[in-house]
């Protein structure tokens, strides 16, 4: 039973790719202020699910609701602006920027300026105070005036990180937060993702299930699309359907 009220809701959510249907029927509650993981091997639909709510993917059928309101096939733009942000699986940072230019842009993408931003060194460093505070928060501080291409790879996934905070999110998902991580970038992600969770609802796509119990209040296992288990990361893991479709598996419990 859900402890708070669900800030992100969906009902038999279908998205269908020329014959195969890739998220099947899926109902899934994230409760406000808690973090949410999504577990499955390759192909269980954990992805399109995420691309559908974020409104880079509009369902075939069905309804994913947000704070209670209607955004199914909402472009991802207003869901941005309605609070959800995302970080990306593969890093997409722009190389010659500095970890500080990065934050600022993200920080005036809720203006009126939009790309006029950078004719003005004014106007960038409007910004400058609150950028670093968001590096700082991130453990990036020392490497503000870094360029992108400059960080090692678990800085550039804080970096990301750092930009989707930027954009203020009730809603903050993130993509396979510790994919191609070391142990010690492992360890220093999740205490980071514990941090910044405060006064935000977090949902994951997470292989680590080791991450997956340090972080998550509820996990949703996916198989084929469909919702397989769901509940508390202590009841999901002694399942013995999970034990036996992913927990064994390498995909899952690498």
């Amino acid at each position: 039973m859900l402890q708070a009220p669900a800030v992100l809701r969906t009902r038999q959510l279908v998205r269908d790719f020329r014959g195969f249907r890739a998220v099947d029927q899926v109902d899934l509650d994230v409760a406000d202020g808690s973090v949410h993981a999504l577990v499955g091997p390759n192909g269980a639909g954990k992805t399109t699910l995420f691309n559908l709510l974020t409104g880079f993917l509009a369902p075939t059928s069905g309804r994913f609701e947000l704070g209670g309101r209607d955004v199914t096939g909402v472009s991802p733009e207003r869901i941005s602006r309605l609070g959800v942000a995302r970080s990306f699986q593969i890093t997409s940072l722009f190389p010659q920027l500095t970890a500080r230019e990065h934050v600022e842009l993200a920080l005036q993408s809720h203006t009126g300026l939009g790309w006029r931003f950078w004719r003005s060194a004014k106007l960038m460093h409007r910004y400058t105070d609150r950028a670093l505070a968001l590096l700082g928060e991130v453990g990036l501080g020392e490497v503000a005036e870094s360029t992108a291409d400059s960080l090692a790879y678990g800085r550039k996934r804080a970096l990301e990180l750092a930009i989707a905070l930027a954009l203020e999110p009730k809603v903050l998902l993130l993509d396979e937060p510790t994919a191609g991580m070391g142990l010690e970038d492992v360890d220093r992600t999740v205490e980071l993702i514990a941090r910044v969770r405060a006064g935000r609802t977090v949902v994951m796509v997470e292989h680590n299930m080791s991450v997956v119990g340090r972080l998550a209040d509820r996990v949703t296992v996916l198989q084929a699309g469909r919702v397989l288990v769901e509940g508390p990361y202590s009841e999901v893991r002694d399942d013995q359907r999970v034990i036996a479709a992913y927990l064994g598996s390498a995909d899952v419990a690498h």
